[in-house]
């Protein structure tokens, strides 16, 4: 029979599973809410000045209609996110639209030099947040969300 120690690396690992499947609703919710919220703050701002915004889409290569419609995707897309409505679905959407975001609009390869440092850390800030989007379409909403209250039955 072995015995491991209080303070050995396997009980410290096993500590951590512990708290992370003890949790792991509550960590879901957080981190729902975290990625959530940095697309209703961008999206709140695009949409108090949506045709400002509209206006630089040609700049990026894109139609101008996007500039209409990205600020919706994005403003929505993160309360939903937050609330935890059909997580799985919104993560698919906003992981392309990041991808989008990020190809047109943090081209650091393409920059200016005094952008390149600015679009390199954005673009690969947003690649976090694609990494963000797998995840929550693997784990989906969680307990403590929307989806699992509408999945409940009477």
């Amino acid at each position: 029979m072995s015995m491991q120690k209080s303070g050995s690396p396997s009980s410290w690992l096993t500590c951590t599973d512990g708290i992370a499947t003890q949790w792991q609703d509550l960590l879901i919710l957080l981190a729902r809410i975290m990625i959530g919220l940095i697309f209703v703050m961008s999206g709140w701002g695009k949409l108090m000045n949506i045709s400002g915004f509209a206006a630089t889409m040609s700049q990026r290569g894109l139609p101008d209609f996007l500039g209409y419609l990205a600020p919706f995707v994005e403003f929505i897309g993160g309360v939903l996110l937050i609330i935890g409505f059909a997580t799985r679905y919104v993560s698919l959407v906003m992981l392309l639209f990041i991808i989008i975001a990020s190809f047109s609009s943090h081209r650091y390869w393409a920059s200016e030099p005094a952008q390149v440092a600015a679009n390199f850390n954005n673009f690969w800030k947003n690649v976090t947040m694609m990494g963000g989007m797998v995840l929550l379409f693997v784990t989906g909403a969680g307990r403590y969300a929307l989806d699992a209250l509408l999945q409940r039955k009477p």
